[in-house]
């Protein structure tokens, strides 16, 4: 290990998305890292190729205990496994209970929502411990008190992300995520107040800046909650995610009608087979990802206005945009100015420039576009920053 560095263990560091946040912390010299799992063999071959800076740990989240995570000697713990829905606190109970920091890239409703509950734990230990610092809510929020700060009203939120195809993670977690929703009623804020609608149904082709044309449906996330509570907009407050072939896209809308039609229970049990199908697809498509955040209101000004964030990722970098978030948090845990003790969300707590500094090392691109509401209003591609 450097000499100085601060150790950050990563539980799930060989996944498709802990992997690259291994790497993220790997190629900035005030980290060490603990790569950490049930497999060991398969922790220490990731170690090995991240060079001399990083370890492997066998940990077993399921049953994991304060002071093995302490002899670590990590000063935050970081989730990066999932899949977090129906997940236990168990790991952020034992990171905190051993005095340690916490964070992790939690996309699940539930699981956010009650997190609160570690709070006074937290505290008492005299840590910080967040969840979802990730594009969702981490990232959206970011860009949501960029582009409302200071305006009178809100009216509609629109997130939505598109993942090229070619590089989109497939990894049994992410398909189980996905399919845990898909058909189900999800709880969300349209038309004024408070409805159910189905997951992954009534797909919207819309255009992307710089993309194109992508389908989209709706997702269930955190901000379908977390949105309305925070800004409170008085229409509708919508997060969409789309597959970028059609073919899938639509395919997953109409499996969900046999959940709908309460033929099946759950598609979940049959990751498997749609991991197949996926690998089998994997070199259709394009390698270039896109995510988005509009919103529409009065403006400060006091007129009708509409804001849109747009971010494009080439070149297979998509993947790693969900990890800058949590990298941007362990920086500023580091440095000591991200520093309140407590539990809670990963929304408000970074600034946009603080994640998006973290760009920089990628192909990848961001665009905002702010003026009056009217629909006829391009949206530009997007500029390289």
């Amino acid at each position: 290990m450097a000499q100085g560095a601060r150790t950050v263990l990563v539980v799930g560091g060989t996944g498709a998305f802990g992997g690259r946040l291994v790497k993220g912390l790997i190629d900035t010299p005030d980290f060490a890292v603990v790569i950490a799992g049930r497999d060991l063999n398969r922790a220490e071959a990731a170690a090995a190729a991240f060079g001399p800076r990083a370890r492997a740990l066998r940990l077993d989240t399921r049953a994991v205990q304060p002071q093995e995570l302490r002899a670590s000697g990590a000063f935050v713990v970081v989730d990066a496994a999932g899949p977090f829905q129906g997940a236990s606190y168990r790991l952020a109970r034992a990171a905190i209970e051993a005095g340690l920091h916490y964070v992790d890239l939690a996309d699940a409703r539930d699981f956010v929502a009650g997190f609160d509950a570690l709070d006074a734990l937290a505290k008492a230990a005299g840590v910080v411990a967040l969840t979802g610092a990730s594009s969702t809510p981490a990232l959206s929020h970011a860009v949501l008190d960029r582009l409302t700060a200071g305006w009178r009203r809100i009216d509609a939120v629109e997130i939505a992300i598109s993942p090229g195809n070619r590089n989109s993670p497939r990894g049994l977690s992410v398909i189980r995520a996905i399919l845990s929703y898909t058909g189900k009623p999800v709880r969300v804020f349209d038309g004024g107040g408070w409805t159910e609608r189905p997951g992954w149904g009534w797909p919207v082709r819309r255009e992307m800046p710089g993309l194109g044309k992508r389908w989209l449906s709706l997702c269930e996330t955190p901000d379908l909650d977390l949105v309305p509570a925070r800004f409170a907009p008085e229409q509708s407050a919508m997060f969409r995610a789309g597959l970028e072939l059609s073919v899938m896209h639509l395919g997953l809308s109409l499996a969900g009608i046999l959940v709908r039609a309460r033929l099946l229970p759950s598609l979940a049990p049959f990751a498997r087979p749609f991991r197949w199908m996926a690998e089998r697809l994997k070199g259709l498509g394009s390698d270039r990802g896109g995510m988005i955040v509009e919103v529409r209101g009065i403006g400060a000004a006091g007129g009708a206005a509409r804001s849109v964030w747009s971010l494009v990722a080439e070149a297979g970098d998509g993947p790693v945009v969900p990890t800058l978030p949590a990298l941007a948090v362990i920086r500023a845990l580091a440095e000591g100015s991200l520093s309140q003790p407590g539990a809670r969300v990963c929304a408000g707590v970074l600034n946009l420039e603080a994640i998006e500094r973290e760009f920089a090392s990628y192909r990848i691109s961001t665009h905002l576009e702010t003026g009056q509401d009217h629909d006829s209003i391009p949206v530009p591609a997007t500029a390289r920053r």
